[in-house]
């Protein structure tokens, strides 16, 4: 998602570029297929796992665009001595020359910034062209009417099932690379836009999330938010709570314990949240954890209020301290999540380097 967001601006520029994509990898790769960067002639966006394979890619991407190259390419590459690297896995990556602004770029921006599901199609064959694909909408050609609406049709049926990228293959032959971009599964809801909040909003933004970040006060929001930041000026935050998709993730920092309380209890007594962080100390847990008994909600319910947060281990007072080890928890119990998905799917997860 992020790295789409920054490929999609480099690509409003007039200027050629080459859009490098992980295909497909075997063993320990740095990247999983998708991961992809965008290659000028003075720069790059996104990223296809960095080290001497990136650096190599990018070489290749402008050594393409230097030579007027237009045809897509696929080439291996073994991760190891030669790249400087010691995975000791093999990645694919697709090199797709494009021209300046592709008419297509227009569409992925819209579902982007809507948050609808889109992908663009690349057929690997000379001249063949791309196809940005979004539930009432396509873009762009892979070479003739027919074959777009065979693989538009394929590609939604792979969006709706949220199926990660891959190669497909057309029923008249031929191959075309499937590249989704998808919403953010996990909503993450902040309350407080006091120093902690903002310090926790920039490390947020650049994960794989959307922000709802709710405070009565308008003034404490700055100017100009990320793509995944939905900024709330509201004097009934309670109203964001109910309001929130089943499986949201909370965190709590308010300037008033009363409004802590009242979002604490409101948040318990929905109950179908993954996470719920109040800032805070073991004394306010204590006294929260009476007063909410009180007012009904059971224990098993408070056993899921997590207060204090951060990770242990990490000390410190500062905002940006504070915010890093609330961000890394979280991070830890999405992953958590994400594991146990994995094992249920038999899926192997894959290294980071």
């Amino acid at each position: 998602m992020h790295d789409w967001h920054a490929i999609l601006e480099l690509l409003a520029a007039a200027a050629p570029t080459v859009l490098v994509s992980v295909v497909s990898g075997k063993g320990s790769v740095p990247r999983a297929a998708g991961a992809k960067m965008l290659v000028s002639a003075h720069g790059c966006a996104g990223s296809i796992g960095g080290g001497h394979l990136e650096f190599k890619a990018a070489a290749i991407a402008r050594d393409l665009l230097a030579g007027g190259s237009v045809a897509p390419q696929v080439q291996r590459f073994a991760l190891g001595a030669s790249l400087g690297q010691c995975c000791g896995g093999a990645v694919n990556l697709l090199f797709d020359p494009l021209p300046a602004r592709p008419a297509w770029v227009a569409l992925l921006a819209q579902a982007l910034l809507a948050g609808t599901r889109a992908a663009l199609l690349t057929a690997l064959a000379p001249g063949a062209g791309s196809l940005a694909v979004t539930p009432d909408a396509i873009c762009g050609s892979l070479g003739d009417a027919a074959r777009d609406n065979e693989c538009a049709a394929r590609a939604r049926l792979l969006l709706a099932a949220r199926a990660p990228a891959q190669l497909v293959h057309f029923a008249g032959g031929g191959t075309a690379f499937f590249d989704p971009l998808y919403e953010p599964e996990v909503d993450v809801y902040l309350f407080g836009a006091g120093h902690v909040g903002r310090a926790l909003v920039k490390i947020l933004a650049e994960l794989p999330c959307r922000i709802v970040w709710v405070d009565e006060r308008t003034e404490l929001f700055p100017p100009a938010l990320p793509f995944n930041v939905q900024a709330v000026a509201t004097d009934l935050p309670d109203a964001e709570v109910r309001a929130a998709r089943p499986g949201a993730c909370f965190l709590v920092m308010t300037h008033s314990h009363a409004l802590d309380q009242m979002l604490a209890e409101c948040i318990l007594t929905r109950g179908d949240f993954t996470w719920f962080g109040l800032i805070g100390s073991a004394s306010k847990r204590a006294q929260f954890e009476k007063r909410l008994a009180v007012r009904g909600v059971p224990a098993e319910r408070l056993a899921r209020m997590l207060c204090p947060i951060g990770l242990p281990g990490i000390a410190g007072k500062q905002p940006a301290v504070i915010a890093l080890s609330v961000a890394a928890q979280l991070m830890q119990q999405l992953g958590a999540r994400a594991a146990k998905c994995t094992a249920a799917a038999g899926v192997q997860g894959r290294g980071n380097s």
